[in-house]
């Protein structure tokens, strides 16, 4: 089993906007996450979390992400509202 978790910093005010898109594109993708922002952390901070059992299902849920049109509108112009980000995998033991 893994652990994925994609951080994003924002621009400044954007977070919530950045956490409602990816909210969108993944119940459009059919996959159970966590979006959560940052309390007490670098501002504007935004980070998924999904498990996988294979980083084969992992790339699955990343092809869907490229090829379905409901996740290409709701995540429409996110690249916009983030200054960059990080994407670190966990094997969960």
């Amino acid at each position: 089993m893994f652990l994925i978790r994609d951080a994003f910093t924002c621009k400044p005010g954007q977070s919530s906007a950045v956490a409602e898109k990816f909210k969108r594109a993944h119940v459009a993708m059919g996959i159970t996450s966590r979006v959560m922002v940052d309390v007490v952390a670098t501002y504007w901070t935004v980070v998924l979390e999904m498990e996988v059992e294979t980083l084969g299902a992992y790339e699955g849920a990343m092809q869907t992400y490229r090829d379905n049109a409901d996740v290409k509108e709701a995540m429409a112009g996110y690249l916009d509202l983030v200054v960059s980000g990080r994407r670190e995998i966990f094997r969960l033991v």
